[in-house]
């Protein structure tokens, strides 16, 4: 799978993050049915890696299903033993190339994002997102015009459209795409926002 052309494709990386691993392993199903094509999910939702290894037997090799909050060679070995794709990290992470799978890898400083660069990151996790928004972006892509960037943090639809507009390949959204349901919340509402963000993401305006 090549994760950066997926990501610049679908432009849509939906993050799932909670305490209830059946209702985490229910989000990614319902979030795959509303057409979100690539899934995250963190290490640090309850029995992440179950809930990874389920998703994957269910949704096929080809799903584009990754480990996300990776922070260790260790994390890394257990995600791609259980199905993990691609792996997210929050920051710089060494060690993970072995691994075969592409990273996407959180850097936020131009010196960071070089050091992520120079550990084989298929795309840099501008992370936290809300500390500079779409207007620091907007200043990264000048240093930096070939690098793809996929904005994460508080992420909401309108951020994600500046985000877009600005130059990012994707945005990764969690809590404004996901809410409660990866706790046991309500599914109708996670379809609702899936197809907001789905029209976010494909460039429409209403």
């Amino acid at each position: 799978m090549n994760l950066v052309e997926s990501l610049r494709t679908h432009r849509l990386l939906a993050i799932v993050r909670g305490k209830d691993p059946a209702a985490a392993l229910r989000t990614v199903r319902t979030l795959t049915e509303e057409g979100i094509e690539a899934i995250e999910v963190s290490l640090t939702t309850a029995d992440a890696l179950t809930v990874i290894r389920r998703a994957r037997a269910e949704l096929g090799p080809d799903a584009i299903l990754g480990a996300g909050t990776v922070r260790s060679a260790a994390d890394a070995a257990h995600a791609v033993e259980v199905g993990a794709s691609y792996l997210v990290t929050p920051a710089l992470v060494d060690g993970l190339e072995p691994y075969g799978v592409p990273v996407l890898m959180g850097a936020l400083t131009p010196t960071e994002i070089e050091l992520a660069l120079a550990r084989g990151a298929a795309a840099i996790k501008l992370f936290p997102g809300t500390l500079g928004g779409p207007g620091y972006l907007r200043a990264l892509r000048d240093p930096f015009p070939e690098v793809p960037f996929v904005p994460v943090g508080g992420v909401d639809a309108q951020a994600a459209r500046a985000y877009l507009d600005r130059g990012a390949i994707a945005v990764g959204v969690g809590s404004p795409l996901v809410g409660d349901a990866a706790d046991g919340g309500d599914l109708d509402r996670l379809r609702t926002r899936a197809a907001e963000f789905r029209r976010v993401a494909a460039g429409e305006t209403s």
